[in-house]
């Protein structure tokens, strides 16, 4: 098993995409990047701790790549927009990739670059080392199974995996 850590604006979203993809065997919401250990929801959400909301992913790199695993990171949010992912504003809301070597640096930069040439504006992900990752909250877990019904999951989520189904339906459970 190989770990991946994303940061693509709401964790909510990225959660719920990857966990319906093969080969992964967890996904957990939480904080990365930033300075305070264990920080709150409402510490990061102040953007004042330099924490992204991320997911850490644990897969089965003989399932799925982790070249796959940016494919879809990269496909299913809006790589080109500072600290913003849609309506969701704030250094809390940027895409980062956090790599945990040296082989998923040079992946996460050359998949950043063909991502790039695909695109008219400027691909804003950074692609950084991996330092820590704490899980959010218990009812941050699994948020859009555990609330399908709610507002935001099906105007923000519903249409996110609706195009993973178009776009990756061979690569889900």
């Amino acid at each position: 098993m190989e770990t991946a850590t994303l940061a693509g604006g709401c964790f909510w979203c990225t959660q719920a995409i990857f966990q319906k993809l093969k080969g992964v065997d967890t996904v957990v919401s939480g904080y990365a990047g930033g300075e305070l250990v264990d920080p709150s929801y409402d510490q990061v959400s102040s953007g004042s701790t330099g924490h992204a909301e991320a997911i850490q992913v644990t897969f089965d790199s003989q399932v799925i790549s982790y070249e796959l695993l940016l494919e879809v990171f990269f496909k299913l949010h809006d790589p080109t927009t500072v600290d913003r992912q849609g309506s969701d504003m704030g250094n809390q809301y940027r895409s980062i990739v956090f790599y945990h070597n040296q082989k998923q640096r040079a992946v996460a930069e050359e998949t950043k670059q063909t991502v790039q040439a695909d695109r008219s504006k400027t691909v804003v992900t950074e692609v950084v080392p991996y330092t820590n990752f704490y899980p959010a909250e218990k009812h941050h877990q699994n948020y859009y199974q555990n609330n399908h019904d709610k507002t935001y999951c099906q105007l923000v989520i519903d249409p996110k995996i609706q195009k993973l189904y178009k776009e990756f339906g061979l690569l889900l459970k």
